[in-house]
């Protein structure tokens, strides 16, 4: 399901993705890891927003469904890729995987 910019408005936090159609590449429990992952895609050029029904984040309980990390469609297998070599290094690096 595409979102608009208009959805998309007060979560962009300045991020303005151009052909105002999203695609999700991450659903999570918190807005704190949507952060973070939305970080991770940015810090590595690409465009993401977070978006999440909680009330601009006053109502967390609310994010039972999952918090949306979104990017532009030309973006969504860069997004991919990155998010699956961060999970791969993540396992990689547990101790308990040795």
């Amino acid at each position: 399901m595409a979102t608009t910019m208009a959805d998309l408005m007060v979560a962009t936090k300045g991020v303005e993705i151009l052909d105002e159609v999203t695609v999700p590449v991450a659903v999570v429990a918190s807005r704190t890891e949507a952060e973070l992952i939305a970080g991770l895609l940015r810090s590595n050029g690409l465009r993401a927003v977070v978006s999440a029904d909680d009330a601009g984040g006053q109502n967390p309980q609310m994010q039972l469904l999952g918090v949306r990390v979104l990017v532009a469609p030309a973006d969504e297998s860069a997004a991919r890729r990155l998010l699956a070599e961060a999970e791969g290094q993540d396992t990689e690096d547990d101790p308990r995987n040795s």
